[in-house]
C-alpha cells in the first residue's frame, strides 16, 4: 500500500537537469551532444569528475540554461578545469550570466572557483 505522499507520483529520476528552457535548436542540438556522450562514451571512461555535477551533467544544464555559445565556452572550460592540477569540489552551473559576460568575449565565461 503506499502512502499518501506516494500515491500517484510517477516522475522519473534523471540525473541531467530538467528544468524549464527554451528549447531552441542550438540547445537541443547541445543537449544532444551531451546526451550523445553519456549514453555511448561515458561507461568507457568510468565515474571519475572530480567535480558535483559532473562534467556531463554539468554540459547538459549549461547547454539547456544558457543555449549552444554561451553553454558550450562554459562546458569547455568546465572539462579544462576538470584536468590534472584543476580544482574540485562542487561547481554548480550559474542560475543567469553576469553583465560583463558577452557572447564576443568567450574567455569571461571561464570561472576559476565557485561562487560564494
Amino acid at each position: 500500500m503506499c502512502e499518501k505522499s506516494d500515491c500517484g507520483n510517477t516522475r522519473r529520476h534523471s540525473r541531467n537537469w530538467s528544468g524549464p528552457f527554451r528549447k531552441t535548436p542550438g540547445r537541443l542540438l547541445g543537449m544532444g551532444f551531451i546526451r550523445f556522450y553519456q549514453l555511448v562514451f561515458s561507461g568507457f571512461i568510468g565515474n571519475s569528475c572530480r567535480h558535483i555535477p559532473t562534467c556531463s551533467e554539468y554540459g547538459y544544464e549549461a547547454f539547456a540554461r544558457h543555449g549552444f555559445w554561451a553553454g558550450g565556452w562554459m562546458t569547455l572550460f568546465r572539462v579544462a578545469r576538470c584536468g590534472p592540477g584543476g580544482t574540485s569540489g562542487l561547481d554548480p552551473v550559474v542560475e543567469s550570466l553576469a553583465s560583463r559576460q558577452k557572447w564576443y568575449l568567450p574567455w569571461r565565461y571561464f570561472r576559476r572557483s565557485s561562487p560564494s
